[in-house]
């Protein structure tokens, strides 16, 4: 049943997709609500492919890069949703559904069998730390999104390029007060993320830190976020510099994601 759902889901996410790329050159209303309706669709399917996990392996599905893949993508499109409710923003289908259906694709191709948990995975800290972990990327996901935006859109006003996408996409400011809620939405969610992750290892191992490589290259990725940050409130970065370094933090959130898991070795990686 999980395998059906997970198909069918991925199958919407692919057609919100490509809806949504259809939709940067060609867009009208009609085809905005089909990505969102194929969102949705994707979505409920998703929610219940988590919930059968779940179900049958009696702990939140995230223990795997299979089912971490999947529940990050699943955390994206949380985020959007909130960002249409509150935003109403055109054209963010378009920047945000590629991004889920590539993390579906890669979940898709990757080991999908239910493995009992090693006794250090059985931890109420599990569903804490690694809740808040992929909450904050997803928000982090999603700023990588709206700083591209900002990019496509001051080219096209330094070019006076002013119809067609530019007339679609919201103004610069818009565009970069988002970015920045995102990031002060994701940035206190990574922190938490690293200290229940902390406290977790003194649990099990007796030691808050071991500089396991997920462990250096989240602090990295803090590090970036945290520069965003401090440069906007100290430096007045903002638009394009803060866009910039939203897509660089993006990168390292992936390196960390999947680099760590798949190129280096250490506690945390994914079996």
């Amino acid at each position: 049943m999980s395998v059906l759902l997970f198909e069918l889901s991925l199958t919407f996410y692919f057609a919100a997709a490509i809806v949504g790329i259809v939709e940067l050159f060609k867009g009208t209303k009609k085809t905005s609500n089909f990505v969102l309706v194929f969102a949705v669709a994707g979505f409920v399917l998703h929610s219940a492919t988590i919930v059968v996990r779940y179900t049958v392996s009696g702990h939140l599905p995230i223990t795997s890069l299979h089912e971490a893949s999947s529940f990050f993508a699943w955390c994206i499109v949380v985020i959007f949703f909130f960002l249409e409710y509150r935003y109403r923003i055109d054209l963010l289908g378009p920047f945000t559904m590629p991004i889920v259906f590539v993390l579906m694709l890669s979940s898709s191709i990757l080991p999908r069998e239910i493995k009992p948990l090693s006794p250090v995975l059985q931890s109420y800290w599990l569903g804490i730390h690694t809740f808040l972990a992929f909450l904050g990327d997803a928000a982090f996901a999603t700023a990588f999104g709206i700083g591209i935006m900002y990019l496509i859109q001051e080219h096209h006003l330094k070019s006076k390029r002013l119809g067609g996408l530019f007339d679609r996409l919201p103004n610069l400011q818009i565009l970069d007060e988002i970015n920045y809620r995102l990031i002060t939405l994701g940035f206190p969610l990574l922190t938490l993320a690293i200290i229940t992750g902390a406290l977790w290892a003194e649990s099990a191992w007796g030691s808050y830190w071991r500089w396991d490589p997920k462990e250096v290259w989240s602090l990295i990725t803090w590090f970036i976020y945290a520069l965003v940050l401090h440069a906007r409130l100290t430096a007045g970065w903002r638009g394009r510099k803060a866009a910039i370094l939203s897509i660089v933090g993006f990168l390292s959130v992936i390196f960390t994601f999947f680099g760590v898991n798949l190129l280096l070795k250490g506690l945390h990686a994914f079996v």
